[in-house]
């Protein structure tokens, strides 16, 4: 085993050698970000969207209304610029509309030139990012949907609810230290140890199962099938086709042997005829 004073001394170096590697990507980074911000101002950046009439009187009265009342909330001075907004005339709101609608009128001018000097790579590099916040915004809107209707909570697995148990008496300050901890911890229970959580889980299983059950059943009274699993669906829908396919050849091979036998009564008389011919 190396003396202390060697583990220390290559411990220092490593630390060094480290530092001097995060300074470098940390130049590395900033060369590349400054970059990134050197393209975008030379291809103009996407132009910002007009403001409305309203949040346009809302940028001019901010100030005015904030300096007449420094002891109010900001929440509190957007609201009584809204009570004056709601007040106002409709000759006292035409300035604000009219330059609103000057702004969209120039807005589309922008973005025409903003997208005509894109690369096709470019173009389908921004599609890409707005359709996954398309899709992220979607799945935020149908968790929150599913929440408010009561959908049951998915099963936890045996290590899940052994973590659940043990979090707080974990070791560790931050997050991945305590998850390092309790999986260091788990590793080391016993097959019997951990047959009591797996045994919680299967539990868990079983609740989840009936109360999808339920839930699902309670979604289609409600009209909503589209919640409603698709597996559970596509099952039902291939049980009902093994049925019928079933039936059918079942028909199938009733009907085949009265074919032969009547094919055969004809072969039969054909012969039949033929030998009386001969012998003519």
């Amino acid at each position: 085993m190396a003396p202390f004073g060697l583990m220390t001394v290559g411990a220092n170096l490593l630390s060094r050698t480290l530092g001097l590697f995060s300074t470098a990507v940390s130049v590395r980074c900033s060369c590349v970000t400054s970059a990134l911000k050197h393209f975008s101002t030379t291809a103009g950046g996407p132009p910002k969207r007009p403001l409305t009439a309203y949040m346009r009187y809302v940028k001019e009265q901010q100030p005015i209304v904030g300096r007449q009342n420094p002891d109010i909330k900001a929440v509190d001075v957007v609201r009584k610029i809204a009570l004056q907004w709601r007040t106002l005339t409709a000759e006292e709101k035409q300035p604000f509309e009219d330059a609103s609608i000057a702004a969209r009128e120039q807005y589309k001018v922008d973005v025409k030139v903003y997208k005509d000097q894109l690369t096709p790579a470019q173009s389908a590099a921004i599609a890409e990012e707005k359709r996954q916040k398309k899709a992220k915004r979607r799945a935020i809107r149908k968790k929150r949907e599913l929440n408010s209707l009561g959908k049951p909570k998915r099963p936890r697995t045996a290590f899940n609810i052994f973590m659940a148990e043990h979090f707080e008496e974990a070791k560790g300050s931050t997050m991945p230290g305590k998850m390092k901890s309790l999986f260091d911890d788990w590793k080391s229970l016993s097959l019997s140890q951990k047959q009591i959580y797996t045994q919680l889980a299967e539990d868990d299983k079983v609740r989840y199962k009936n109360e999808m059950k339920a839930w699902e059943e309670h979604m289609t009274e409600l009209g909503r099938e589209d919640l409603v699993r698709r597996k559970e669906s596509r099952r039902k829908k291939a049980a009902t086709k093994r049925g019928k396919k079933k039936s059918r050849v079942k028909v199938l091979k009733a009907k085949a042997p009265a074919k032969k036998t009547s094919e055969g009564k004809k072969t039969v008389s054909a012969e039949t005829k033929k030998t009386s011919s001969t012998k003519k």
